[in-house]
């Protein structure tokens, strides 16, 4: 079993956070482009499902964080069946990270705190776009662009009432590491109320 990563044998690192973080620094001293990126995967009660790249925001109570606009689809498909998978994959260390867990929003408090840390121009972004809505063009965002440019000029730009965060609590966390042969490491992690299990499973 893996002491800091899949395929070392030893006692295996127990909290697949610590192991996270440290598989996190390394795709960023690799020079991953977006360490940060992670697929989210969300479907609709009846089990219709779709994916696409987020960004991970932070990691705190046992899982992962993100922001979006609350009319978005992946938004509204959260709150109807609050469940979700989660992929980072760091291919220039040929390792992939998957996690699987429910869903709970972030509160005001915050979300507001996260967005006064986003560039101006993306707090007017979130001001301007009708996440997932139809629209009858480009120039319809450039026009709500300059629009919110104008309502807030040069001042303290407000979270949208719209706009917020969802953790991914993870119920489990698979870490996995390429190599030759394609006997590839496996290591999985799942949550037994404040422990973790940890299994090695077959390529």
């Amino acid at each position: 079993m893996p002491r800091t990563a899949p395929g070392k044998e030893g006692q295996p690192c127990p909290d697949p956070f610590v192991l996270f973080d440290k598989w996190f620094r390394d795709a960023k001293n690799a020079g991953e482009p977006l360490p940060e990126a992670m697929a989210l995967a969300t479907s609709t009660p009846d089990g219709a499902p779709s994916v696409r790249i987020v960004l991970n925001r932070g990691i705190s109570r046992g899982g992962f964080d993100f922001y979006t606009n609350y009319n978005s689809r992946k938004a509204e498909e959260l709150v109807a069946n609050p469940c979700a998978a989660i992929v980072f994959h760091w291919p220039t260390l040929e390792r992939q990270l998957r996690v699987e867990g429910s869903v709970r929003k972030l509160t005001r408090r915050e979300s507001e705190r996260y967005f006064l840390t986003r560039p101006r121009e993306s707090r007017l972004g979130a001001w301007a776009s009708p996440q997932s809505a139809a629209i009858p063009g480009r120039s319809f965002l450039e026009e709500e662009f300059a629009r919110a440019q104008t309502r807030f000029g040069s001042g303290k730009i407000p979270c949208p009432p719209f706009w917020g965060g969802f953790r991914v609590v993870a119920n489990c966390i698979e870490f996995w590491q390429g190599r030759p042969h394609r006997l590839h490491d496996r290591v999985l992690y799942r949550r037994q109320g404040k422990t973790w299990t940890i299994v090695r499973l077959a390529p």
